[in-house]
């Protein structure tokens, strides 16, 4: 049963890929013929992954599957408790250093004077003036070690980095996650451009900047404003070296064309036409 299964699956990606091969050394070539500014190509959405960027247990998930999102908007919150301890401890550490510099330079301060007049010797006022300096740097430690808790106790929190939709949420209330642990997917709602390729004899037509109407199949009669964003420099789906001009002809580059009015109705994936806007 296993064999029939495998050799069912291999018959479909051999089949995908001369059915691919075909569509791009004959079709596609023969349909650019007769509506040479005219291509397809499906719609290419960013995705974020977001995570949180200390370890911790997740409090509260405040958004879903489906849900639309702000910039800024706050998603999720890890337990607060250990972080806002460690930054208690971190203030009581750097209020308890200042306490102790302030101590160490008055100390410092009347030895200076006493050795000025002779009453001390120059090496206490050195020893008292080191023990003070010493006691700076711990203060200067004791800052960072609070600031870094501060840091460690915002990021608890998941906030969206762009506007989009969540497309999944990975965790739930109560797990436990390591840092940079995928909490939530996020489909951003720009840049969104159409992903698409074109042989190389026809590559010469196509340039930066230029402007196109992208078109779906469920609306057929509302384009979409967009301009190629990006032409790679690289051939796809090339069979082996190009040898003659004969195999320059089944090279196909990949195209980008951004969208610059995209809005709920275009989705990961869709299939659309592109016609290019000549002049």
């Amino acid at each position: 049963m296993d064999r029939m299964l495998l050799r069912s699956v291999l018959i479909g990606v051999v089949g995908g890929l001369a059915g691919s091969a075909f569509y791009f050394a004959f079709v596609l070539p023969k349909e650019l013929e007769e509506n040479p500014d005219i291509i397809y190509g499906n719609v290419d959405i960013r995705q974020a992954d977001l995570s949180f960027r200390v370890f911790g247990r997740i409090d509260t998930l405040k958004v879903d599957e489906g849900d639309r999102v702000k910039a800024g908007d706050l998603l999720a919150i890890l337990d607060k408790k250990p972080y806002e301890d460690k930054v208690a401890v971190a203030k009581a550490t750097l209020n308890q250093n200042e306490a102790a510099y302030n101590n160490a330079q008055s100390i410092s301060e009347r030895k200076r004077k006493l050795a000025s007049s002779k009453f001390a010797s120059t090496e206490d006022y050195e020893t008292a003036k080191a023990a003070a300096d010493e006691a700076r740097a711990q203060i200067h430690s004791a800052e960072a070690a609070l600031s870094s808790a501060q840091t460690d106790l915002s990021d608890t929190e998941v906030v969206s980095p762009s506007d989009g939709t969540i497309i999944s949420r990975v965790q739930e209330k109560g797990t436990i996650v390591n840092a940079g642990q995928t909490v939530f997917v996020l489909s951003l709602d720009n840049p969104m451009w159409v992903r698409a390729y074109i042989p190389e004899p026809y590559l010469g037509r196509i340039k930066l900047g230029m402007k196109a109407h992208v078109f779906t199949d469920s609306r057929p009669d509302k384009p979409y404003t967009g301009q190629v964003g990006f032409v790679s420099p690289v051939a796809e789906f090339t069979p082996k070296n190009v040898e003659t001009p004969e195999l320059r002809t089944q090279l196909v580059y990949r195209l980008r064309i951004i969208i610059t009015d995209a809005d709920a109705y275009l989705r990961q994936g869709m299939p659309v036409t592109v016609k290019f806007l000549q002049g």
